[in-house]
């Protein structure tokens, strides 16, 4: 068994532990719900780049620790940044987010607590979802300013359709795990009296005893299915941010207050 361990910032940290045909990244920074920080992206991103370097993995499962997934990225750590700086925090985001769902072998997100915003994309770009009775996604950007690439949008679209993606934002509102199955978000809900990390694991089994061919084929076949990604250039989006709007949110999100735009 292989475990790679990667402090990033204040207690922030992803493994990779890599042993019978799995490959399971597991983000821990549960003081703060695994929000990422910037570090904690480019690291993610490193490791997804690596994940393919080990023949021997067959599936990936990716995992938060703590009874939850990611809250997404760290707003207070927006909060202290210059507009154009977010944008390049929003880029090292959607560079793990691609680099997860790029990768050659199958997939898992256990999405056992809250998977918000980029923490929702993330999940997204996995393959298979996991949900519990933890669960709550969404897209809660519109508190904060926040203008979402043609990729983040095209995720949601691509699984729930122009009209419960305009929801999503235009609501805020969190999905609990059984409206997030109804509309497709998550594959598999673990029963309350299961074990989630027993339950992902045993579902990563079955996979393993499929034709590797066969897995191959057919993510391949569902990415060109679809519309090319790399087509939807995230330079064609000047700001993932409202130079206006976002100060305002993020500061209000620090205060724990409503904002005023």
């Amino acid at each position: 068994m292989r475990v790679t361990l990667n402090r990033v910032e204040q207690d922030g940290k992803i493994t990779l532990q890599e042993s019978s045909g799995l490959a399971i990244v597991t983000i821990n920074r549960p003081h703060y719900k695994n929000a990422m920080t910037v570090n904690m992206w480019l690291e993610l991103a490193d490791i997804a780049k690596r994940i393919p370097e080990n023949p021997k993995s067959k599936v990936v499962i990716i995992r938060g620790s703590g009874g939850l997934f990611t809250a997404g990225s760290d707003i207070k750590e927006f909060s202290r940044m210059s507009v154009d700086q977010v944008n390049d925090a929003f880029k090292a985001m959607e560079e793990a987010i691609s680099a997860f769902e790029a990768l050659p072998i199958p997939t898992v997100a256990l999405v056992n607590g809250p998977a918000a915003g980029a923490g929702f994309e993330l999940a997204l770009a996995c393959d298979l979802r996991i949900g519990t009775h933890k669960t709550k996604i969404g897209m809660p950007i519109g508190r904060l300013g926040i203008t979402l690439s043609k990729k983040f949008i095209k995720r949601i679209v691509d699984l729930m359709g122009p009209s419960k993606t305009k929801d999503l934002v235009y609501t805020g509102r969190l999905l609990d795990v059984k409206e997030a199955y109804q509309w497709g978000a998550v594959n598999y809900v673990v029963p309350v009296k299961e074990n989630p990390e027993r339950y992902v694991i045993s579902l990563a089994k079955r996979i393993q005893e499929q034709s590797p061919a066969s897995l191959r084929a057919v993510k391949e076949g569902v990415a060109a299915v679809n519309s090319p990604m790399d087509r939807l250039l995230d330079d064609e989006l000047e700001s993932y941010v409202d130079s206006v709007d976002f100060p305002e949110g993020t500061q209000a999100f620090v205060e724990k207050r409503k904002p005023h735009f």
